[in-house]
């Protein structure tokens, strides 16, 4: 379908608001998929759409920190004094410049010596959840609206950050690019996701998967998308995000591709995304 058909039919659909505050982890172990493009972008499309959305950033890269323009020195309280110091979330938290309706919790490189620090805390898997938790109360007591939407944009592993994403959220996004090796390794992560839910949170589920560096003219991303369809029929987006130099670039400029480029193949994409997974919320 071409792209000014997609713009009107996008213009079209209800984008109905979330009757509870909805946390996504967005999570796969493979580096490389789009996690952090998928995070800010969602983010930047549900906060266009009018919703109160935050990404909590605990890759300690803070790659999703410079894409939405927040600061996240060494010196900037983050993602790492909310989980091993207990600083309330209220106080680290950062409005994005693009959208004030956007927040940020930031991430640094101090995260990275958060695993091992993690390991001898009481409640260590449960830390992220409870600051969300305390930080929802202090909104409502401050008369702010109440969130929409959480984003959790997690490492490329499946330590204890990550663990701590999964118990923190109701549901997982898992990106897969179309390439080869898609589905390797993703097993590991489905199985780290059922224990999880045995064990700390038994209302996990994976509920979205997006198709990333999606390349129409080969036949490789179009049987690799179809492998995945295959897998798991309910839980694929339509929505597929291609491979995208607008994308690429835009965090160069501290800018989601948004904001840097609203017109763009990958503008719309990921507005379709957010579209159909509010929709799919509401269902």
């Amino acid at each position: 379908m071409n792209e000014k058909k997609r713009w009107k039919q996008l213009a079209k659909q209800p984008v109905p608001r979330p009757d509870h505050t909805r946390v996504l982890t967005i999570s796969n172990q493979k580096g490389g998929v789009g996690k952090t493009s998928t995070a800010v972008n969602l983010a930047a499309a549900m906060a266009d759409r009018g919703f109160e959305t935050l990404v909590v950033d605990i890759d300690p890269q803070g790659n999703a920190s410079t894409a939405l323009n927040i600061e996240h020195g060494m010196d900037v309280d983050s993602t790492y004094d909310v989980l091993i110091e207990g600083t309330p979330v209220k106080d680290v938290v950062r409005q994005c410049p693009d959208y004030p309706n956007l927040y940020c919790i930031p991430s640094n490189i101090d995260l990275a010596g958060a695993e091992i620090e993690l390991v001898s805390l009481v409640a260590r898997e449960q830390r992220l959840d409870r600051a969300l938790r305390e930080y929802a109360e202090a909104r409502e007591e401050a008369g702010f609206p109440r969130l929409d939407y959480i984003f959790i944009d997690c490492p490329p592993s499946l330590g204890l950050l990550t663990i701590n994403a999964f118990v923190a959220a109701k549901e997982v996004l898992i990106p897969i690019q179309c390439e080869y090796y898609a589905l390797e390794g993703l097993s590991q992560l489905l199985k780290n996701i059922e224990l999880v839910q045995k064990h700390l949170n038994p209302t996990l589920r994976v509920s979205t998967i997006l198709l990333t560096m999606y390349d129409g003219r080969t036949n490789l991303a179009s049987q690799v998308a179809d492998e995945v369809r295959q897998h798991f029929p309910d839980e694929v987006l339509n929505a597929m995000i291609p491979r995208s130099v607008r994308i690429s670039e835009a965090p160069s400029y501290q800018q989601t591709v948004l904001t840097y480029d609203p017109q763009s193949t990958g503008a719309l994409s990921y507005l379709e995304a957010a579209v159909e997974i509010a929709q799919r919320g509401a269902n």
